[in-house]
């Protein structure tokens, strides 16, 4: 039952967005992040035309059933931990959107998924920060869908695939996250560590850009894949992917943005 209606033709696509490490965007750490934040500051430019309101997942919070953030304006969760002062008062009053909360889940009730609100959670980091560089006016509402505490991939997809309506509506939905996120190894530079990631990385692109039904199928064996554990010992950074995936629908997928960070390489993904 969707809550936006528009005469604009052509349907949003389905992101997957790489939110960098911590605040790292808005930190002096040269030669590090800057292609990463120039893919981000690049994405409004890429879509058909501006999103009425924006779904995200982030690998950031879990909960036992599928929840949504409902307040009207959501407070930001500085959910990182080390980083200099600023970095803890960074601003983003992106509006919330009960109307749309209440959509989504009316969407996956009908889809046999059980799906509550949250009143009072805001935007954690792996919210904010891309967004402050992807959709830096903040004047888009959104809100945020958690990841399930079972980990089940297939189960994200279906997640997502009850989502896929709301792109015809002017929603854009985004998962966000690392395809590669080992923070044990992320900065040993280790020649076994960043090939693991290159071997990863490269299933993972051959994975996303399949035929839909192949591409789920793979997606929900994804620690098959060579070198996954390593670059995930727990999978929560790679699962708004899979969200992303689902509400592709028939639509398939590219890579969008290909890097190497810190030797580690990292991938960015577009459907439709």
């Amino acid at each position: 039952m969707p809550i936006l209606r528009s005469s604009l033709p052509s349907r949003q696509p389905v992101l997957f967005l790489p939110h960098g490490g911590g605040p790292c965007f808005f930190m002096d750490w040269p030669n590090t992040w800057d292609r990463m934040a120039d893919y981000l500051r690049s994405t409004q430019s890429t879509l058909p035309h501006k999103p009425d309101a924006i779904v995200v997942v982030s690998g950031h919070w879990e909960k036992d059933i599928p929840t949504v953030t409902a307040a009207l304006n959501p407070p930001l969760i500085y959910d990182y931990y080390g980083f200099p002062p600023h970095t803890y008062h960074l601003q983003y009053p992106a509006p919330g959107s009960p109307a749309l909360a209440s959509t989504v889940c009316n969407l996956l009730h009908e889809a046999g998924m059980p799906c509550t609100t949250d009143n009072q959670r805001g935007f954690d980091h792996g919210v904010f920060i891309p967004f402050m560089l992807a959709f830096e006016d903040a004047d888009i509402p959104i809100v945020e869908l958690s990841l399930l505490k079972s980990m089940d991939p297939a189960a994200h997809i279906a997640l997502g695939a009850a989502l896929e309506p709301l792109r015809a509506q002017n929603v854009l939905i985004i998962g966000t996250g690392m395809t590669y996120h080992n923070l044990r190894h992320f900065m040993n530079g280790s020649p076994a560590t960043n090939q693991a990631a290159q071997e990863f990385d490269t299933w993972l692109e051959r994975a996303v850009t399949a035929p839909p039904i192949e591409r789920n199928a793979q997606l929900a064996h994804w620690a098959a894949a060579p070198g996954a554990r390593i670059c995930h010992p727990r999978e929560e950074h790679l699962l708004p992917l899979m969200v992303a995936a689902g509400a592709a629908g028939q639509d398939e997928g590219m890579r969008t943005y290909s890097d190497t960070v810190l030797g580690k390489a990292l991938s960015g993904f577009r459907f439709g």
